[in-house]
């Protein structure tokens, strides 16, 4: 059984930081592209940013590029978010996901993924 476990958020002022780390069980981790997405009530899941088997590639989206960073460690099956300059726009639940195809880069859509974890909430104050 595949299970993915996000930590990490918190509350945290304006222009602060957080990593978030989502760690993987019941799959082979170097078989799956990885990513992140967010959502806040009544808005559909945004997508945040993807990383590709070998954290040799990435993807974000324009409202979080040059702010976070998306990693992965293979050896400890986790993929991480690394979120600087924070702003209250980004207060969500941040979800990690699984990438459905194979290598393939994910990308913004919700079917490109597969299994998707609990979620840890992010609150920006101002």
């Amino acid at each position: 059984q595949v299970q993915l476990v996000e930590t990490g958020g918190g509350l945290v002022q304006a222009g602060g930081s957080l990593r978030l780390s989502c760690a993987v069980s019941g799959r082979t981790f170097t078989s799956n592209t990885m990513g992140w997405f967010r959502q806040t009530p009544g808005k559909e899941r945004e997508f945040v940013a993807a990383i590709s088997r070998t954290g040799g590639s990435t993807r974000y989206s324009d409202s979080v590029k040059g702010r976070f960073t998306i990693s992965r460690d293979n050896a400890k099956n986790t993929v991480y978010l690394q979120m600087n300059s924070l702003k209250p726009e980004d207060t969500a639940v941040y979800y990690c996901a699984t990438g459905k195809f194979g290598p393939v880069l994910p990308g913004p859509r919700t079917y490109e993924y597969d299994y998707w974890g609990q979620g840890t909430q992010v609150t920006v104050s101002s």
